[in-house]
């Protein structure tokens, strides 16, 4: 079978990487509707959806980009080299806000971060061949990691992430489905998400006593603990919602993509395989509902109930997307969010540099001239709260206009044909 793209799962992954863009730049993250916001623990709101199913797209892309299994040195070099690309990517966005030079700060200070950004980006973005990729991330990813395990002023700097996550779920997927068949995929699924309940319901924690699903007292807290140390999650401390023991089973998340996506080439009468696909998702809600009564979907625990919840949810999703678009062909409605679907790498990581940038370029504020206000907050203030009665739409309002800005750049980008791939 020839490389072919699927439109609905380009429209899917665009519908979610706006969704992402809008629940991570409110307009202010004091005033958030409960659904755009994640769940305090326990739970699955609209937010939570958001990385699994990334993850469960990024899984289902893999036999469309790989339909004739090739296992040799080049390919696994592919795929490594772009998991660190990846990882890199994710890396460097915490390194971002602690780059310094002696006393220097202000606009001078801005400008050289976003230099090394630039070359990052172009490093790390950039067309070149396999091995000029390689040489680069390499020495990007070894300059990082000697950087955060041997100067000061990196010495917390974060080591997991939302991108590194994807990496290793990407890296570990990709070669999952070349060295095993469709039903050992299935048998790989079961056994990781199985195997890291019975870690989390049964293993007493060290330090801590008995098994428990509790926040950092968990054994996937201790892990966390245990390897990353320093360079954790700065809001949690003492564990990482990306941690290790707990990339088990998203791992199984990216597989369970891929063997949805294997399925969807498969069978080969379209409209059976929408009605089958449908069915599996149903299939994957209900299993996950039931298994969250003795392992609660959590999504910074990735726990196996909310493995399969948001698994079942994406597929019937993906089901729904692929009837309308490449059955029945109505598409205009859809170009919008394929254009968000085809450049998600360059939104993420933007998004993660922009408001960073402007919560840096500080100001007397106008409305309080002892008090020093940044970039973000003032245009915020000024220009969109002011219209708004509810600071929860203000904040929303906000997004939207984040939203509107990234999608005419994103309609450029498109128009010029320009995907920036890692």
């Amino acid at each position: 079978m020839k490389n072919e793209r699927l439109l609905s799962l380009d429209v899917f992954r665009g519908l979610t990487v706006l969704l992402m863009t809008l629940v991570n730049n409110p307009g202010s993250w004091g005033s958030i509707y409960p659904m755009l916001d994640h769940a305090e623990w326990n739970g699955c709101t609209l937010a939570d959806l958001i990385f699994p199913f990334f993850i469960l797209i990024l899984g289902m892309a893999i036999p469309f980009a790989m339909p004739v299994k090739t296992v040799d040195v080049d390919t696994f070099m592919k795929i490594l080299v772009r998991s660190m690309r990846i990882f890199c990517l994710g890396f460097f966005l915490f390194f971002f806000g602690k780059i310094n030079f002696g006393t220097m700060e202000g606009f001078p200070l801005i400008a050289i971060r976003l230099s090394i950004t630039i070359l990052v980006c172009w490093a790390l973005l950039g067309n070149f061949n396999l091995a000029v990729k390689r040489i680069l991330v390499f020495s990007i990813f070894t300059t990082m990691m000697i950087l955060a395990f041997n100067t000061e002023m990196f010495a917390e700097i974060r080591i997991p992430g939302v991108l590194q996550r994807i990496a290793i779920v990407y890296f570990a997927t990709a070669l999952l489905y070349l060295f095993f068949d469709f039903k050992k995929q299935i048998v790989i699924v079961a056994t990781l998400l199985i195997g890291y309940y019975f870690l989390m319901a049964f293993v007493d924690v060290p330090g801590f006593g008995p098994a428990n699903f509790d926040k950092a007292t968990n054994l996937s807290a201790w892990l966390d603990g245990i390897i990353f140390k320093n360079h954790m999650y700065s809001a949690t401390k003492t564990w990482d919602p990306e941690g290790s023991l707990s990339t088990l089973p998203a791992i199984a998340n990216g597989l369970l993509g891929c063997i949805l996506g294997q399925f969807i080439i498969k069978v080969l009468d379209k409209k059976l395989m929408v009605k089958q696909l449908a069915l599996i998702g149903l299939g994957l809600v209900a299993i996950g509902l039931a298994w969250n009564i003795i392992f609660p979907i959590n999504k910074a625990l990735w726990t196996s109930s909310y493995v399969l919840f948001t698994a079942g949810l994406g597929s019937i999703i993906l089901a729904f997307l692929y009837y309308i678009i490449d059955i029945k062909k109505i598409q205009t409605w859809s170009k919008p969010f394929l254009i968000w679907g085809v450049n998600p790498m360059i939104v993420f990581f933007f998004s993660g540099i922009i408001p960073r940038v402007l919560s840096l370029i500080k100001f007397d504020d106008p409305n309080n001239l002892a008090e020093k206000i940044n970039l973000q907050s003032y245009l915020y203030k000024n220009y969109i709260a002011i219209f708004f009665e509810n600071p929860m739409n203000a904040s929303l309002g906000g997004a939207l206009i984040y939203i509107a800005i990234w999608t005419f750049i994103l309609w450029i980008f498109y128009r010029q044909k320009l995907i920036f791939k890692v």
